[in-house]
């Protein structure tokens, strides 16, 4: 006997497959229908080549312990998740709009500041950002955009729409783990893709080379493209190593470039080579030691120099991270009417600033039910998950908020949507999982078609990172009528 569909209890969750014990939603009707007609072996077969596929293709990420990094083997799911084009679509235009105006928003403030001027947001909120970067002031990046490359993350709720959860504008990552899922997932289920009719996502690293390429200070047929990487020892070395290669791009680290006369060079067995922009994957502080952290080995010396004086480009630029800040996420609709003078398409998910005297009394007195999280963390780290938060944490948490109330927000405990995932041999269960598309903008803006889908695998957890326990499915945007129901 093959998953016992019929049993599968969706409970009080928005499931993304599921609409009633045995029955899929519309999206989802033709992959329900072929994992029916699986056997138990069938379903096992492709469950262990799905793993093996995993360890030959060297998918894996870098979990850091007390002991040391742990090299791990990506965590898959092979039920995917189904979404239909018509609400995607009008996800699509949701994160284009928003990342539009989050890049205007960057762009005041390194400027004029006319929205804080404006009393849009409080100036103290600024000033109190620990990632402004005072260095960046009056540099104009190509486009007027700071935040090439962005990963949004969204949640569906019990209404079954798409809310963003967060903004992720410094060094994003996953999109590589996105596109592989899609590669496994055609090696271990290969005639489904011919039963549905699903969007492809292969041609994100071309789309991502040309939006590197355009931003080249100089106008020559073919700008070179390097990717910045802190390393092998990197939790994402992975990502980096591999966009490189898709891009056709050179991976370096910083010991391999140098800045002569304000100019940036790799340095090549021929000699110095001159490059035109760098995709880089090292946080702000570690850019440059001349600017930032003086003992950086990161870096290259003299880099915000030559970024400075346009004679190359760095993507995401420095400094584009002070629009990461979960407090200024709970202004974005704000800062989207102010600069497009639309109504976003996308909505937040309802935040409380701890600033504010009258929200902060009520986040003290709801600690059991919302979720605290601090303004420029990542990665899942620093929360407090109030329903399952013990007493004493949640009067460490109180401490915290009060001793520095600026740098905490906090949110409501969301009924996130879930999808079956296999937890044994053959059984599935409903799992919490979020998605992160990922969204370029530059001359021209591009949407993936889906994300990276992340699965908390641990039953009732709402923690999806990768780093502490979580998974990841494929992501299919499938063309259907009738709605995203």
């Amino acid at each position: 006997m093959s998953i016992a569909w019929n049993d599968y209890q969706a409970g009080e969750f928005y499931d993304e497959l599921i609409s009633s014990p045995g029955n899929a939603r519309k999206p989802a009707q033709k992959l329900l229908s072929y994992l029916k007609s699986l056997s138990e072996q069938e379903v096992d077969a492709r469950r262990l080549a799905a793993e093996a596929t995993i360890r030959e293709m060297g998918v894996s990420f870098t979990v850091y312990t007390e002991e040391g990094n742990i090299d791990r083997a990506w965590p898959f799911d092979i039920i995917p998740r189904v979404i239909a084009k018509n609400q995607w679509q009008q996800t699509d235009a949701g994160l284009k709009q928003r990342l539009k105006a989050l890049n205007m928003f960057i762009d005041d403030l390194y400027h004029e500041q006319k929205i804080i001027k404006d009393g849009i947001i409080p100036e103290f909120v600024l000033k109190q950002s620990s990632n402004y970067r005072a260095e960046c002031e009056g540099i104009s990046p190509a486009f007027g955009v700071w935040a090439h490359i962005c990963g949004t993350d969204l949640v569906r709720h019990t209404d079954g729409k798409f809310y963003v959860l967060e903004d992720n504008l410094r060094v994003p990552s996953g999109v590589s783990y996105m596109l592989e899922n899609r590669s496994i997932m055609k090696r271990v289920m290969p005639e489904v893709f011919e039963k549905v009719d699903i969007a492809p996502v292969g041609d994100y690293p071309s789309r991502l080379f040309d939006t590197l390429t355009a931003l080249s200070p100089r106008a020559i047929e073919k700008p070179v493209v390097v990717v910045l990487t802190p390393g092998i020892y990197n939790s994402a070395y992975f990502e980096h190593a591999f966009l490189a290669q898709q891009m056709g791009a050179e991976l370096v680290e910083g010991s391999d470039l140098v800045v002569q006369d304000d100019c940036v060079y790799t340095k090549t067995i021929a000699g110095l080579e001159r490059v035109d922009v760098i995709y880089r994957r090292i946080d702000d502080l570690f850019l440059d030691p001349e600017c930032f952290h003086r003992d950086s080995v990161l870096g290259v010396a003299g880099l915000m120099r030559a970024w400075r004086a346009g004679n190359v480009a760095l993507a995401n630029a420095p400094g584009a991270g002070v629009a990461d800040d979960k407090v200024i996420y709970a202004f974005v609709p704000e800062v989207i009417k102010y600069y497009l003078d639309e109504s976003p398409l996308l909505p937040n998910v309802e935040t409380y600033l701890c600033y504010d005297d009258k929200q902060r009394q009520h986040v003290l007195a709801n600690l059991d039910k919302l979720v605290v999280k601090p303004a420029n963390e990542s990665g899942g780290y620093g929360m407090l998950i109030g329903p399952h938060s013990t007493k004493k944490e949640r009067e460490h948490f109180a401490a915290l908020i009060q001793a520095n109330p600026r740098n905490y927000i906090a949110q409501p405990t969301l009924a996130l949507s879930t999808a079956p995932t296999l937890v044994g041999r053959n059984v599935a269960e409903p799992r919490h999982l979020d998605l992160r598309p990922f969204v370029l903008q530059g001359k021209d803006s591009y949407v993936t078609t889906g994300g990276l889908t992340r699965v908390a695998m641990k039953k009732g957890s709402l923690v999806v990172n990768s780093s502490q326990g979580g998974g990841s499915k494929d992501t299919w945007i499938v063309d259907t009528e009738g709605g995203a129901n």
